[in-house]
């Protein structure tokens, strides 16, 4: 239980270290720059350099805030993004939690960092910080409802709200697997070949629809680009942590790179076949098994690892893509894509996914 505490531990500060050197390198490409090169050999020291100045700088604290909630507020944000790790699988045999309602966990832990946020904006004593914690508890608050429809398709599909069940599922041997359009019917055993044809977006089509709606949902979610309302610097500053400076910025910041890779973790697992490989089986050629290995292997290990964060880090990237592309929408866009498109949207196909899964058992 402890191995995966200390390995996600590890994780959210190398995974700052990674994403922040890759989104500076994504944006200078897509922007036609060179983007960090001084510090080290292609920059790469740049993050090392600036954390170390972050760490040194003053611990301030405005004289009209609310100390003691604006104390609270970062590590109130840092604990509910760090708890929603507890129940993610990393390979086969290696789980935190191993929680039997892991997917309700992660929804209603994560869902926490509302009250951080709202107490950060409130304590700080600033109009700019009040109204981007005001505007990211809306966004928040409303793209929940996609996100919790998004994932529940899948719920129903699987019949488990146990991760590490749903990650079985979508690999090789699993009677599951053969629910890909009816192929069971067919006599053709899916389940031995494995690979990306045993992933849920596989074995549902629809689910693949569905988990575009989960990936909008989740760049609302940790307000990220083109719904970054709540940070939108032209506006307000830097939003709810205007105020912030030193080692609390940097709670917040590493708790808004944590959340990406949570979400993205969690899209893979759902959506993306979790700790299995993507390379199916080719007739003598037994791809899915080489880049499986014997669970509780090393080499299970391993491999689990690599094609779990391969496929998180796989999403990261077009999150970054996607920041440094597409402008920031309005508040009323913002309302109108969640309500009016988006949850309509997820409720029919929550009764397709019924429907599908329905007909493929019986």
């Amino acid at each position: 239980m402890f191995i995966p505490l200390l390995i996600f531990i590890a994780l959210i500060g190398a995974n700052v270290i990674i994403s922040v050197y890759l989104e500076r390198k994504v944006s200078a490409f897509i922007q036609d720059r060179l983007g960090p090169m001084e510090v080290g050999k292609w920059g790469l020291l740049q993050l090392f350099a600036d954390l170390v100045k972050l760490l040194q700088k003053e611990d301030i604290i405005p004289a009209a805030a609310d100390k003691r909630l604006f104390k609270l507020a970062p590590k109130l944000i840092f604990m509910a993004i760090f708890a929603g790790f507890a129940v993610l699988p990393v390979t086969s045999t290696l789980q935190g939690s191993a929680a039997q309602t892991g997917v309700f966990f992660i929804l209603a832990i994560v869902s926490l960092d509302i009250v951080g946020i709202l107490m950060a904006g409130w304590a700080s004593n600033n109009k700019y910080s009040l109204l981007g914690a005001m505007r990211s508890v809306a966004q928040i608050v409303s793209y929940e409802v996609p996100l919790g429809l998004s994932v529940l398709c899948v719920v129903v599909v699987t019949q488990t709200l146990d991760l590490q069940e749903i990650s079985f599922q979508q690999g090789l041997f699993s009677s599951e697997s053969n629910y890909l359009f009816g192929i069971k019917k067919l006599g053709i055993d899916v389940s031995e070949v494995g690979g990306f044809l045993t992933w849920n977006i596989f074995r549902n089509p629809f689910l693949l629809i569905v988990y575009v709606i989960f990936f909008i949902a989740t760049l609302a979610e940790t307000n990220r680009a083109p719904f970054d309302l709540p940070e939108a610097e032209s506006e307000l500053i830097a939003g709810y942590h205007t105020e912030y400076s030193g080692f609390r910025f940097a709670a917040i910041f590493l708790a808004e790179y944590g959340i990406m890779l949570l979400v993205s973790i969690l899209g893979a697992v759902l959506f993306l076949g979790s700790w299995n490989s993507a390379l199916p089986n080719i007739g003598s050629l037994k791809l899915a098994l080489w880049t499986t290995g014997e669970p509780g292997s090393i080499a299970s290990y391993a491999w689990g690892a690599f094609w779990l964060f391969s496929k998180a880090y796989a999403a990261i990237f077009v999150m970054m893509w996607i920041r440094w592309t597409l402008p920031r929408l309005r508040i009323d866009q913002l309302m109108y894509l969640c309500w009016k498109v988006l949850t309509p949207f997820l409720l029919v196909l929550l009764l397709i996914s019924t429907i599908w899964r329905v007909f493929m058992v019986y």
